[in-house]
């Protein structure tokens, strides 16, 4: 469903990521780990269409996401680390403003099921007045408005408690077996990578996390 073929980038002469190659299919959920500065994020802006490969190709169902981004974006959900949200406006405001932004038209209803779906009930509350995990989620309710196939997230749950941490993977986890969406994420979080991934994804030469993953026997595919 979601290939990346000999993807490499280049910033000057500082080489990002080198000749990197998988395949994901329907349904799964992946995690792409690896040391501060490996290209995990760089990964995964090139697999939203955001920034381009200095080499390589990324193809969707058979689609050049970058010859052909405006159709790529209409089935790609990204979630970046920085919160972007309305913070004097309500969840509720919040969502109905980004839903006009949206490839799909919701209903009211519809934007409070999703909120409710991973727990977030706070729907006429200033953002600002939230906890880091209820603001994690109304950004990730915000990325799915559209219903893509692909959810690109990156660190989801990082500084937030354990029972959001929880609720976002339990919800993800639903996602990926009853929508049958592609999930790839970047965390640090070990013990997260080891409940909720299929597989795994490693990135950089620090053996470090490959290692743990390793303990676990999970399946890892090593990029360099």
């Amino acid at each position: 469903m979601l290939q990346a073929a000999g993807i490499t980038k280049h910033y000057g002469d500082k080489t990002i990521l080198h000749d990197i190659s998988f395949s994901i299919s329907q349904g799964e959920v992946v995690g792409l780990v690896g040391e501060n500065g490996a290209g995990k994020s760089t990964l995964l802006k090139i697999l939203a269409t955001l920034d381009r490969p200095s080499n390589g190709i990324v193809t969707l169902e058979g689609m050049n996401v970058h010859k052909d981004n405006k159709r790529a974006r209409k089935r790609i959900g990204f979630v970046p680390q920085d919160i972007a949200l309305w913070e004097a406006l309500s969840v509720k405001e919040n969502m109905l403003f980004f839903e006009k932004l949206s490839w799909q038209h919701k209903t009211l209803s519809s934007l409070k099921r999703l909120c409710l779906d991973m727990e977030l009930d706070k729907w006429n509350e200033p953002v600002k007045t939230l906890s880091g995990g209820m603001k994690r989620k109304l950004n990730m309710a915000i990325s799915m408005i559209h219903d893509p196939k692909i959810l690109l997230l990156d660190e989801p749950t990082v500084g937030i408690d354990l029972k959001s941490r929880m609720e976002i993977g339990n919800f993800l986890k639903k996602q990926s077996i009853e929508q049958g969406k592609v999930i790839v994420y970047t965390s640090h979080d070990m013990d997260e990578i080891r409940r909720l991934c299929d597989r795994v994804i490693c990135i950089g030469k620090d053996s470090f996390y490959r290692d743990i993953l390793a303990e676990a026997n999970k399946n890892i595919e090593v990029m360099h």
